[in-house]
């Protein structure tokens, strides 16, 4: 759980190179992740999506291309970030805390949350925030990285705290920034400790589909 002022004012100061250095620092997988979420959500067949978190709008663009007579809404608390997601196309960015959504209770089919719920303030009420929001019957999406277990556990929190930060201070200028999200990664629950979180917030059914070794997952739930 993260402290938002620091969080926003981290994000800011990346946004005009945060994607193409996520592509680099996840040697393009974060696109296939996205891909899967986005095949997902289309079967789902929903009206109405709120991608929360959208940052620069990586999955909402994904969403809009599968998804097209859906209505979907982008929403993030950091200004710059919704500013380059509009510039690259997505339709419908709003401006909204995440823990205090001004949409009304049951008013979207599917909510999607794409590396964002790690860098809230608080994971059991944005995840409460988030069910008030969506449907009876409709679903959650979680897609978020994760701690890889076994072989790929070491080498994988070596590369996340020493190695990451420093090809990411490179690229932006920002490496305290990238070392932020690093320790977020390393704090953030995974697996079976993140379905029990989820449920434990009322939402049902829920899955968790480790994605490239475990290093990134896909949380689904019914509200």
């Amino acid at each position: 759980m993260q402290d938002p002022t620091f969080v926003k004012n981290a994000f800011s100061k990346i946004a005009d190179r945060y994607v193409i250095t996520n592509h680099v620092l996840s040697m393009g997988t974060d696109i296939l992740w996205r891909k899967k979420v986005g095949r997902i959500v289309k079967a789902w067949q929903p009206k109405d999506i709120l991608d929360v978190a959208t940052g620069t709008g990586d999955l909402a663009l994904e969403l809009q291309k599968v998804c097209p007579e859906s209505n979907l809404v982008a929403s993030d608390f950091c200004p710059e970030m919704l500013a380059h997601a509009t510039q690259r196309g997505v339709k419908n960015t709003q401006v909204v805390d995440a823990m205090n959504m001004p949409f009304e209770d049951n008013s979207s089919d599917v909510l999607t949350v794409a590396f964002g719920l790690r860098n809230m303030a608080d994971y059991p009420a944005a995840l409460t925030e988030m069910r008030r929001v969506i449907r009876p019957g409709g679903h959650l999406l979680v897609l978020d990285f994760s701690t890889p277990k076994g072989i790929l556990g070491k080498p994988y929190d070596y590369y996340l705290n020493n190695i990451l930060p420093k090809i990411a201070g490179l690229l932006t200028g920002e490496e305290g920034a990238y070392s932020y999200l690093a320790g977020s990664i390393g704090d953030f629950p995974s697996g079976g400790p993140m379905v029990k979180l989820i449920e434990a917030q009322g939402y049902s059914d829920v899955k968790c589909t480790p994605l490239s070794g475990g290093i990134a997952s896909i949380y689904t739930a019914k509200s």
